[in-house]
């Protein structure tokens, strides 16, 4: 469907005066409400690229070579040269943002967004940043299934009028896991999923363990499933479910890990130079404005920071300056 819909934002594009093309095209929106948001993703995919990307060093001499090539070719080979560079910005775009997930799963979250959810059995969801679940309750069994992100889980009772107990399971990728009076975190990575059991217990039914039995993983524990084997996992140098609670709160955490964990909670590009990747810090931080958060590494650390744009953010060590044999700081911010 995003491709159908680019398709018809550049045959509009070569075509601005056929009011019929128009028309169909309203029609092919108003077919199914999945087309109308291809539609509204990629206008909008348009606009982002258009204000945003020519501001990248560099970018704005390849969207102008992109766009006189185009209208240099044939009205086919236009479409195929355009359509590939959007559809490439429409894939990343969506998948960080997980826009259709929003629209088509039972329960999810957007980028920076966290949300908690009360279900009828009395299990308490709390979703992270960008994440999604769908339920799949019948009289057989109670399944959450984890489809993006992360998210806690607080095990409910059964729901009233229920003549026998089902189990409450959930599902990621890498693996199944019951809930037996447990609260628990399930973080899905693109490898492998890591469970962590904050109170009572939970039982991963698959994969097995070696001897062919679940593996029963007590509070206190941590888990990584893959869909070979699952394996106690080292702790880690942060409260793995601080971000309920909108925080990250660290202890001798590595810089270059610390802004890949800031940087599920906002949209853009952010990054630091090689040189100061492995510098350490601990501490408390508050998610509700990444921007803010971001302002004060360089109270705690020798790094400033860089903005190409508001959605590309780069760390860099701090500069020093000398003057006539005195060495002195520069730092460099941001307004």
């Amino acid at each position: 469907m995003v491709k159908q819909a680019i398709h018809w934002l550049l045959r509009l594009r070569n075509n601005s005066t056929n009011s019929r093309l128009r028309q169909q095209c309203d029609v092919w929106r108003a077919e199914h409400h999945e087309h109308e948001l291809a539609w509204q993703r990629v206008q909008s995919l348009q606009a982002e690229l258009s204000s945003n990307l020519r501001a990248v060093p560099g970018a704005q001499v390849a969207f102008n070579t992109l766009e006189n090539s185009a209208q240099g070719l044939g009205r086919r080979q236009a479409l195929k040269l355009l359509s590939g560079a959007l559809l490439i910005g429409s894939a990343a775009w969506l998948s960080k943002d997980a826009g259709w997930q929003q629209w088509t799963a039972d329960f999810a979250t957007a980028t920076g967004e966290r949300r908690g959810f009360q279900l009828p059995d009395g299990t308490r969801l709390e979703l992270n940043t960008a994440s999604a679940v769908d339920l799949d309750y019948n009289a057989q069994q109670r399944l959450i299934k984890l489809t993006r992100g992360e998210i806690i889980v607080t095990c409910g009772g059964i729901d009233e009028g229920s003549s026998f107990d089902r189990p409450l399971r959930v599902q990621s990728r890498h693996g199944v896991y019951e809930d037996v009076g447990a609260r628990f975190i399930l973080r899905q990575e693109s490898d492998c999923t890591r469970l962590s059991v904050t109170a009572g217990r939970v039982v991963i039914h698959s994969p097995l363990a070696a001897d062919g039995m679940p593996t029963q993983v007590q509070a206190g524990q941590s888990y990584l499933v893959d869909r070979h084997q699952a394996r106690l996992a080292t702790p880690l140098n942060r409260d793995v479910g601080a971000w309920v609670d909108g925080l990250i709160v660290t202890r001798n955490m590595r810089l270059g890990d610390f802004l890949n964990e800031v940087g599920r909670y906002r949209h853009g590009y952010l990054t630091c130079s090689t040189d100061i990747v492995d510098l350490r810090l601990s501490g408390v931080f508050r998610l509700e404005n990444t921007d803010t958060l971001l302002a004060i590494l360089p109270q705690t650390l020798p790094v400033q920071l860089r903005y190409r744009t508001r959605w590309w953010v780069t760390l860099e060590r701090q500069a020093w300056i000398i003057f006539g044999g005195l060495r002195g700081q520069v730092r460099l911010s941001h307004q």
